[in-house]
């Protein structure tokens, strides 16, 4: 080691004055042009947006992930449900984790508008839905994607979305598959209906789909996946692990 230590003092030694200055200098504009790059980069978010009807079950998710209880069933918000905390499920492991910002936007068709407070700053959104109680309400919950899926905020940014079919642990729930299929299929009758108006047109910011190919998912430029859940009970993994894919560390 000091051998080499001793080549090297050799060789600066050896080197023109200039040649040494100028190659410090390299290094210290170089040194100063990453730290300004890291400076300037912006931070990773770290918000996640729950949505979705009203008595979907978004609250009690939100309690759920927060404290690991559902807070004695069924919680109406008014107005939106909003932390940073670590997840419970993970307060005893070890390692770097990063808190995440859980925010639940109200169902009430008359507050959706504040969804669009934090969608710019949105990792995921997670679109809860009734799995118990969802044929009566299929046609809403289609609208109300429908509007998520088309706004600037969403596309451009390419927000990834979680469908989630909650209340999955009754026994008379629908399964992910038929509540997939179903969305769809009523995407698809909205997309041609609200396309030929031209006030609908202005509203929604992007169109979906493929013309003259029925709606799927998999059409959106964004990553839209389905997922099952129960927050009265605590099964909530799969939530867990959509928002540590999108929140990392």
């Amino acid at each position: 080691m000091e051998q080499w230590m001793h080549q090297i003092e050799q060789w600066v030694r050896q080197q023109p004055v200039e040649q040494l200055y100028a190659a410090f200098a390299v290094l210290v504009v170089t040194i100063a042009f990453f730290a300004i790059l890291r400076l300037l980069k912006p931070a990773k978010s770290n918000t996640i947006v729950l949505a979705g009807l009203s008595g979907s079950g978004k609250t009690v998710l939100f309690y759920q992930l927060r404290d690991g209880s559902p807070h004695q069933g069924t919680v109406t918000s008014m107005e939106p449900n909003e932390g940073t905390f670590m997840l419970h499920s993970e307060m005893e492991k070890k390692g770097k984790l990063k808190p995440i910002h859980l925010v639940d936007v109200p169902g009430h068709s008359r507050l959706r508008p504040k969804l669009d407070e934090f969608l710019p700053h949105a990792a995921g959104l997670i679109f809860v839905v009734d799995a118990l109680d969802f044929l009566p309400n299929c046609r809403a919950a289609a609208e109300y994607l429908y509007d998520i899926l088309t706004k600037a905020s969403i596309v451009k940014r390419k927000v990834a979305i979680l469908i989630l079919c909650n209340k999955t642990d009754k026994v008379t729930a629908h399964s992910k598959e038929f509540i997939r299929k179903q969305l769809e299929k009523e995407i698809d009758k909205l997309r041609t209906s609200r396309n030929a108006l031209s006030t609908a047109d202005i509203a929604n910011e992007y169109t979906l789909g493929v013309p003259g190919e029925a709606f799927s998912f998999s059409q959106c430029r964004n990553k839209v996946t389905i997922a099952d859940a129960s927050g009265l009970t605590g099964e909530v993994s799969q939530v867990e692990q959509f928002i540590r894919e999108h929140v990392k560390p």
